[in-house]
């Protein structure tokens, strides 16, 4: 069955979506994301993905105070993201409460350092976040897109020890236009081992089903929770 992953994505502390990743299309949809974590967690959901986008944009750390009210008020299996950096980064994440930590642009940018992270914590911790436009990576919060193949990338760090992946097509994210299915069904096919969390543009319970009748691992939805398109209840039938 497939795994349930609602996102919070964090600026100023407020618990907001943008879309397809550009920080001028802003939505803010609860003041203080403790409240739509537990109310996550009233409606039976076990995992959390958040996402720190003021970290995302200063490649640094910064909302781990949310993370920590989030992880000490709640029993999600919180996976964390967005500016993980540096050993510091994440040695603050995980002692704020995270269970996972997922790096995108860190696995680009210094490939050493987060081949040591899968290393010192462990394959179970370290998710590998491979956000793509056109197959190719995109990094930064999307801001910048690489000319590294999706599937080049993934090739590289299955070989290191990786079992988890986000991959988002930033082009579907926020849109509510469905997920980019045969992606990830190329990706499934590509990497029988890979256990593949989609994430952008689910809009309805129908694409969830459609990733589980593929057997993809875990879906992030956020957009669609928040503009009312998905009911938490419904999500139920999931466990």
């Amino acid at each position: 069955m497939i795994q349930i992953i609602p996102a919070i994505d964090i600026i100023d502390g407020k618990c907001v979506r943008l879309t397809q990743g550009d920080y001028a299309q802003v939505t803010k949809y609860y003041d203080d994301p403790l409240d739509v974590a537990m109310l996550f967690e009233d409606n039976g959901i076990k995992r959390l993905h958040l996402v720190d986008l003021d970290g995302a944009k200063e490649k640094r750390i910064m909302n781990y105070k949310t993370l920590e009210r989030i992880a000490g008020k709640t029993q999600l299996h919180i996976d964390f993201g967005g500016g993980l950096q540096s050993d510091k980064d994440v040695e603050i994440a995980f002692e704020c409460g995270a269970k996972q930590i997922t790096g995108g642009s860190i696995a680009v940018k210094n490939k050493a350092l987060f081949a040591e992270w899968i290393n010192k914590y462990g394959a179970e911790k370290i998710i590998l976040g491979a956000d793509t436009k056109d197959k190719k990576i995109a990094v930064h919060g999307w801001q910048e897109t690489s000319e590294i193949h999706l599937f080049d990338f993934v090739d590289e760090y299955l070989a290191k020890g990786i079992k988890y992946c986000i991959s988002t097509d930033v082009s579907k994210d926020g849109m509510l236009q469905g997920p980019a299915i045969d992606l990830y069904k190329e990706m499934k096919d590509r990497f029988p081992p890979l256990q593949i969390i989609a994430s952008g543009g689910v809009s309805n319970i129908n694409d969830i089903e459609l990733l589980d009748k593929e057997g993809i691992y875990g879906v992030i939805i956020g957009k669609a929770i928040y503009e009312g398109r998905i009911a938490l209840v419904d999500l139920k039938q999931f466990r």
